[in-house]
């Protein structure tokens, strides 16, 4: 085995899967090497010492295949100006690396870690930028450190940064005694990582550990999933086929001990209320639980108007068609309504109707909705200020105690009538704090569509709740004239009812591009958001169009389309920052959406924002997000990136609760797996001045005759009927 040392110069490919890499190493004779391996994701600048041998490729010559890795600081002045200047040091970008090397020459990386307050001494550094410097260089050698120990599991730089971030100088200690907490703890850092550290540290592969942490992650995956619950036998079975190889047989006894361990400390519940024995996470059960008990009370719960006022308050505000004047009209006696229809059907007709009817009755009303953009619209729409829930609900950092909600049954809401939009998009668990808000006698009328796709997180409430029979329904059924010559929304109607749209109608908002091939595809997709879309209806390529997939692998997937789309309509440029992170190259003007709730920064999964502002220097990113009251920044480090993705394209999932002035969706046979007709009705409603489709009728087909709703396993339909209201 021979060895190599240099500095990483370039990296030509990397796949974050398999963590392959092939790159350019400059040694210290200043030649340029072809480096190939399964390494982290080392970032250019970083010096590497590499074990290995040398092999010659017949298309790609003289190659140095790794074995093993090891960072090393830089150890002449061109390397620790390269290192500096890399990105990897907050506060230094190739102009301040270059200054600070002239002075300190090759003592800079020790006046660094030791005495940073000398960097003053260098032109343009204060104390302040100086510190950051010194703290930024001592974060990078301790995450250089955990990397050196995670290296041999398969842990990536970035999740070594990450797992520094979260444990500190504790990190070694920490994963060393139970890896498992990286799989609760640190976002990314999944099961199958932790459970190879712990192997590979000596854990036994039938330990009860092992399976405890399996039975934890398997029931958090489900919740992922959109379950409440797993059946006993199902967990049980995904158990078995997680944890048994040919070196290790669990036996099935081993998994039940386990699972009983976990219910007596309190961790799972067992319900066996039902025809099957169900396995909840607790937090799950008892909220699950709360919900059906707290939505029977909200029923019960009177406050009720005078029904002779509502001819008068028709005629002086609006005129409603028959399925509104029943919401309406139910509205006036039940504790809860449930408000569901299509679009075009008028819901936020009866939004505004109920609003007004509840405001000239002198109550005090709230209006709320899962997501920043659903409030926004709900805002401009009711004329009247809409939260997202989270805001509401006070949800904030409370010190000593982390965040948490402060409206609760201690600290309700002070309101006679809360509407919800988009109830839709709502899970279980921001469902039960919303109900713990609710004062007692308040009313609660929930809006949304029943048939888009449930909400990401776990649960299928709206569906849930109307499936029971025990809550006061108003459906809306009549498509109003002005909607109804909407292609766009008569179509949304015929796939719902698992009709094919109408393709050949002559229509200024729905079209059906006929393409089988793929790339074929790709490209029409990016002549179609840079030039034709723009030209046609003058729209920004960038804010206005908004590319739909159901997938996020294969070529049209969403990945593939945004660093095409990135490619296409915002291109590399001298004038162009950029910062990577996640894998992700970001660029000055991106748009980007974040994929995480991030409570401190209030942006949450699904927001799309652009960027506006790159500092390399300081290792910074500005994100401009709309909001309620308008648009705000909100700024990223680069250890933040992993929050981030482009989203020139995005899933449908991540669509939900949006809305676009023109949508493009691919509908092609490659994405067989996830033709469904509430998948194509939920993209096409995306849409409010124009859809384009491109694909085949076969897929189209597919698409709308598959009306296999996604089974959740919840029981709230069954509690809420148990006892009829």
């Amino acid at each position: 085995m021979e060895a190599l040392e240099g500095s990483l110069e370039r990296i030509t490919y990397y796949n974050d899967t398999t963590l392959f890499m092939v790159a350019r190493l400059r040694s210290g004779d200043d030649v340029l090497h072809t480096i190939i391996g399964n390494m982290p994701r080392f970032s250019v600048g970083e010096r590497l010492r590499l074990q290995g041998d040398w092999r010659q490729h017949q298309d790609y010559g003289r190659q140095f295949q790794v074995s093993n890795y090891e960072l090393v600081m830089p150890h002449n002045v061109l390397g620790i100006q390269r290192f500096l200047s890399s990105g990897l040091i907050k506060g230094v970008g190739p102009a301040t690396a270059e200054k600070i090397v002239d002075h300190f020459g090759m003592e800079t990386l020790e006046v660094i870690e030791h005495n940073p307050v000398r960097l003053t001494e260098v032109e343009g550094i204060g104390e302040k930028k100086a510190a950051m410097i010194g703290a930024s260089l001592q974060e990078r050698l301790e995450v250089m450190n955990v990397m050196t120990f995670l290296q041999s599991y398969g842990v990536s730089t970035g999740y070594a940064s990450r797992i520094y971030k979260k444990y500190g100088d504790d990190t070694v200690k920490i994963v060393s005694e139970n890896p498992y907490r990286l799989a609760d703890e640190v976002f990314g850092v999944g099961f199958r990582t932790a459970d190879k550290i712990a192997l590979e540290m000596g854990l036994a592969p039938d330990s009860a550990e092992r399976i405890r942490a399996a039975l934890l992650f398997l029931l958090n995956q489900a919740q992922d999933e959109g379950h409440i619950y797993l059946p006993r036998v199902e967990l049980i079975n995904r158990i078995m086929d997680a944890l048994t190889t040919e070196e290790c047989k669990l036996p099935p006894d081993g998994v039940e001990q386990q699972l009983i361990r976990l219910v007596k400390e309190g961790q799972l519940i067992l319900d066996t209320s039902g025809a099957e024995e169900a396995v909840y996470l607790a937090p799950l059960y008892y909220a699950e639980v709360y919900t059906a008990k707290r939505l029977r009370e909200i029923a019960a719960s009177q406050l009720t108007f005078n029904s002779g006022e509502l001819p008068a308050f028709e005629d002086a505000e609006y005129t409603l068609a028959p399925g509104q004047r029943e919401a309406v009209l139910k509205a006036l006696d039940a504790g809860l309504l449930v408000v569901t229809g299509g679009p075009g059907t008028g819901k936020t007709t009866t939004i505004c109707s109920l609003l007004s009817l509840f405001l000239g009755q002198g109550l005090e009303v709230m209006l709320a909705a899962p997501t920043g953009r659903a409030a926004k619209r709900m805002t401009e729409a009711t004329g009247m200020e809409a939260k997202t829930i989270h805001r509401l609900l006070e949800f904030t950092n409370i010190e000593g105690e982390g965040y948490r909600f402060q409206r609760d049954e201690e600290r309700p809401l002070k309101a006679h009538a809360v509407i919800v939009d988009e109830m839709s998009m709502v899970d279980q668990t921001l469902f039960f704090h919303l109900l713990k808000a609710i004062p007692p006698g308040c009313k609660l009328v929930l809006v949304g569509d029943m048939d888009q796709l449930p909400s990401v997180g776990p649960g299928n409430i709206l569906r849930d709740i109307i499936a029971s029979g025990a809550v006061p329904v108003a459906r809306l059924e009549q498509i109003f004239r002005q909607a109804g010559e909407s292609a766009i929304v008569s179509n949304a109607h015929l796939v719902n009812t698992g009709q094919m749209p109408q393709l050949n109608e002559k229509s200024n908002d729905f079209y059906f591009l006929s393409e089988s091939e793929p790339e074929k595809i790709v490209e029409t997709i990016l002549d179609l958001c840079s030039r034709r879309l723009p030209k046609y209806k003058n729209k920004d390529a960038i804010h206005d169009i908004q590319v739909l997939s159901p997938m996020r692998r294969n070529i049209l997937g969403v990945e593939n389309l945004n660093l095409r789309l990135q490619q296409e309509l915002n291109p590399a440029a001298p004038h162009k920052s950029e910062m990577r992170g996640g894998g992700i190259t970001f660029r000055l003007g991106d748009k980007v959406m974040q994929i995480r709730n991030n409570y401190q920064k209030e942006v949450y999964n699904g927001d799309i924002g652009q960027i506006t502002h790159i500092n390399r220097e300081d290792g910074e990113m500005i994100v401009l997000f709309p909001d309620v009251g308008g648009a705000r920044d909100v700024v990223y480090d680069q250890a933040e990136l992993d929050e981030l993705v482009l989203s020139y394209a995005v899933s449908v999932h991540k669509s939900q609760g949006s809305e676009y002035p023109v949508v493009v969706l691919p509908v092609v046979t490659q994405h067989y797996i996830l033709l469904q007709r509430n998948l194509l009705y939920t993209a096409i409603t995306r849409a409010k001045e124009l859809v384009v489709l491109i694909g085949t009728k076969k897929a189209l087909a597919i698409a709308v005759r598959n009306n296999k709703v996604e089974e959740r396993y919840t029981r709230l339909a069954v509690r809420l009927a148990a006892e009829v209201l």
